[in-house]
């Protein structure tokens, strides 16, 4: 894809929106309900305190940013006027600060008005000591936030940022309310449930019932600043199942209108769309389907310290037993059987753009078994007792690998669970139901923050066309902990102060080139660690009724960015 907004250095690319593609118009809710199946439910409607998809998902009908990102990658004004640069002069000539101008007219749900001092309160929020939040690595660099009028705000750096459009920028850094959330803040966070599971938004869409794990009830926003908009009087967004049940919601049954993330075999989406009650659509962006090697402890013997940096792992500290488990993978097999043309091998964590794809890599392209074996032998891991399991000072190789219930994820866990038995590691699988693993419950035992396993897989991604913020996400500070509520987007417990110095020195780096050898390096050293095994580069794909029109399916934002343009086609 081609990159068109990853620095200043090129003019800010604004597409239009509003417009119906078809001259479709009318009344706001004339088009009545939309049923929409995520078989993950959400388990919170505030995604600063969940780092899961769903959340931000189902999150993104109420809260906005000031700009998205279009199914094209592209930048669009959202809650902005437009896109700030250099050349009109709201970004400064020195770099050190971007002022955006606020819509006129904009009104949270409610009738009150949108005004700067929300989007002020919301970098407070996202960035006080005593809290967690899940995306505070859009906030990296942001030395204040000041509203300089009702209607405009600026963002301060602490040093010259060349890609300024971070903060408050695509679906992972929308703007709350400051009226609803101001006595929310820091610790008390996730304390306040009534905010959490309703937040009062700006967006298409209003909550009037949430039920956690389970279903969101939604009704059009009156105030919704957009004559006619949105078309569905209301939304029935539906949690829990899994993927197959899903598709066949809207491919088979017609009980839904769209189904999410449609993690199944090729040939079963194919039997399912040959019913011709709707189609199945995809994007390829930068998601990754990966697994994350614990770097800490989580064995349930430590208590309170299970799975914090006060206990480093016995034996995934070491990259060599990384890289053995990665060698010994066939990510061939794993793309055949669970993904087809919807995948490709993948050994990055950033696989795209291209321009700051690393080759560097590549051999984890070839499965070498006997590789891996020669390896571990080399570095003392034998199996001295006949048992086919690898030890090394008292230490076996054994681990718990986890993900969530899913079909083509427990194929791919049955896979690499043979292919590391062979090699000579002892495998105990878990999933785990996907609302739950991707909940953002600090109480809970099974979310992947809290990591109480060894190895763990999912999918992640990041908004936009510039990884600036994405690379930031392993960042030392960015570990979960009990002390961030088990927030934070360094799932694996990464810590490096070579990395976070790249990390701060792209932040202050212009030009693509620059950039993107920056972004290579940081690839390579999480890719070196082996903290990280990246398996297949994926496409997310979805599926949508006949009946259903204004779909733009998008892997560099919220998936169902653009709900509010949606609408029933006529005859339908």
């Amino acid at each position: 894809m081609k990159l068109k907004t990853a620095l200043l250095g090129a003019a800010a690319s604004v597409a239009v929106t509003g417009a119906w593609a078809d001259g479709h118009e009318g009344e706001r809710g004339r088009d009545g309900q939309l049923n929409i199946i995520y078989w993950q439910a959400p388990s919170t409607l505030n995604p600063f305190l969940s780092g899961g998809t769903k959340e931000m998902e189902s999150a993104s009908l109420i809260i906005e940013p000031l700009v998205r990102f279009d199914s094209q990658g592209e930048m669009v004004p959202w809650l902005a006027e437009s896109i700030p640069t250099v050349e009109d002069g709201s970004v400064a000539e020195d770099l050190t600060s971007i002022t955006w101008t606020l819509k006129e007219g904009v009104l949270w749900s409610d009738g009150t008005p949108f005004t700067s001092e929300d989007v002020v309160f919301t970098w407070q929020y996202c960035t006080h000591p005593e809290g967690g939040c899940a995306q505070a690595s859009y906030f990296d660099g942001v030395s204040d936030v000041v509203a300089v009028d009702d209607r405009t705000v600026r963002v301060e750096f602490s040093a010259p940022k060349p890609f300024p459009y971070t903060a408050f920028v695509g679906s992972e850094s929308p703007i709350i309310q400051k009226a609803q959330f101001e006595e929310c803040i820091g610790a008390r966070a996730p304390e306040c449930t009534d905010a959490n599971f309703g937040p009062i938004g700006t967006g298409p869409f209003v909550v009037t019932d949430f039920r956690p794990n389970d279903v969101v009830t939604y009704e059009a926003n009156e105030n919704f600043r957009e004559e006619g908009k949105p078309a569905f009087a209301s939304v029935n967004f539906k949690g829990g199942g899994d993927a197959l049940a899903a598709a066949r919601s809207v491919l088979e049954t017609g009980e839904f209108d769209y189904a999410w993330n449609l993690q199944l075999a090729p040939e079963v989406l194919d039997q399912l769309a040959s019913a011709g009650n709707g189609q199945v659509v995809t994007a390829f962006a930068t998601s990754v389907e990966r697994l994350h090697l614990n770097q800490t402890d989580p064995s349930p013997s430590l208590g309170e310290e299970r799975a914090t940096m006060a206990h480093p792992h016995p034996f995934l500290t070491d990259p060599i037993v990384g890289q053995a488990l990665s060698m010994a993978i066939d990510r061939d097999l794993i793309v055949e059987v669970g993904y087809g043309p919807a995948g490709q091998v993948t050994c990055n964590v950033l696989p795209a753009p291209e321009a700051y794809a690393s080759t560097a890599n590549d051999d984890c392209k070839t499965q070498d078994m006997e590789g891996a074996k020669a390896l571990l032998e080399e570095n003392g891991w034998t199996d001295e007792d006949g048992d086919g399991v690898r030890e090394k000072d008292g230490v076996r190789l054994s681990v718990l690998y986890q993900t969530s219930t899913n079909a083509v994820r427990q194929d791919t866990q049955a896979i690499i669970k043979q292919l590391w038995e062979e090699l000579g590691v002892e495998v105990e699988l878990r999933n785990i139901d996907a609302s739950v693993f991707f909940g953002g419950d600090p109480g809970s035992p099974d979310t992947f923050q809290k990591f109480y396993a060894d190895i763990e897989m999912y999918t992640n991604n990041f908004a936009g066309v510039d990884p600036e913020a994405y690379m930031a996400n392993w960042r030392c500070n960015e570990i979960p902990s009990p002390e961030t509520q088990w927030q934070g987007s360094n799932i694996q417990r990464f810590c490096s102060e070579e990395y976070d110095a790249l990390v701060d020195q792209m932040a202050t780096t212009s030009g693509l080139e620059a950039r993107a050898e920056l972004a290579k390096q940081m690839n390579d050293m999480i890719m070196q660690s082996y903290s990280i095994i990246p398996l297949v580069h994926r496409g997310n794909p979805s599926a949508h009724a006949n009946s259903l029109g204004g779909v733009q399916m998008n892997d560099w934002d919220a998936e169902i960015w653009n709900i509010k343009d949606w609408y029933r086609i006529d005859g339908s």
